[in-house]
């Protein structure tokens, strides 16, 4: 569960936040001066595995930060922390598209958007937009091995 602080949050309000904060939570700050300040009481206070994040206006994440610790021996085919942080804030990007009604269809190779109003049986609509994925997405199809050979 993230922690929305209040504008111009006091210290003692942050450095609660930040101990109460779990790895898989965020401390959102909605002004510079208190992301600024949230910053300098992590990395006082030593914590570990704690996301700040800054708000615009609108609730969506502009800047964000996490802390490490120190000489995190990375495990061979295993997410770092760099990665698992880019990977929750791509589930919030995702709960935003659902509070939005958007939905997401995968195709074997390329992902769209519809709005969550277009019925299953309109799926390929002319209003679908492709999303840019990066080569990031691939489809199932892509990397198993085909059983037909």
């Amino acid at each position: 569960m993230d922690i929305v602080l209040n504008l111009e949050a006091e210290d003692v309000v942050i450095l609660d936040a930040l101990h109460e904060c779990s790895p898989e939570d965020a401390v959102c700050c909605q002004d510079v001066a208190t992301f600024e300040r949230s910053k300098k009481l992590l990395i006082q206070e030593k914590l570990k595995n704690v996301t700040i994040q800054l708000l615009d206006e609108g609730g969506y994440a502009i800047r964000q930060v996490t802390s490490k610790p120190k000489n995190k021996a990375l495990n061979a085919g295993l997410l770092n922390s760099r990665q698992i942080t880019v990977i929750k804030a791509l589930e919030k990007v995702l709960k935003h598209c659902k509070n939005e009604g958007i939905q997401l269809i995968g195709y074997s190779d390329e992902l769209v958007a519809l709005p969550s109003s277009v019925p299953a049986e309109e799926i390929s609509s002319a209003g679908a937009l492709d999303i840019n994925c990066h080569d990031v997405y691939k489809g199932a199809d892509a990397i198993l091995p085909d059983e037909s050979t």
